[in-house]
């Protein structure tokens, strides 16, 4: 689970990653991302995002900044991830506006075996 202020380069990066994850994951996996925004044009990025980057498995969602109780979560980040089984976080990252690097996101993906059943 994602929640995100806005689209970005690196949030895109780290969304491709968990489409690719979570279809090789064969259905043990699953992804979304919440963009806590009120832009009226964010509907249409997000769908040109979804096309353009072909993605399959993740769900891109909006909920209002205005009323969401997601910015209960990190109020200061810009992108938030949890990674949890069962409604109980086992990773949680948060990423200040320009934080979201290639380093943070391979910390992320790194981190999915640890939601993921042995096999």
């Amino acid at each position: 689970m994602v929640f995100a202020r806005d689209v970005s380069d690196n949030l895109t990066s780290l969304v491709k990653k968990l489409d690719k994850a979570a279809a090789s994951s064969k259905g043990k996996m699953g992804a979304f991302v919440v963009f806590c925004n009120d832009d009226e044009r964010l509907e249409e990025k997000l769908k040109e995002l979804a096309k353009k980057e072909k993605l399959e498995q993740v769900v891109l969602a909006i909920d209002s900044k205005k009323s969401g109780p997601y910015d209960n979560f990190a109020a200061e980040a810009d992108v938030s991830v949890m990674l949890y089984v069962k409604r109980k976080v086992k990773v949680n990252y948060s990423f200040r506006k320009g934080e979201t690097k290639a380093r943070q996101i391979d910390a992320v993906l790194a981190d999915l075996p640890k939601i993921l059943p042995r096999e």
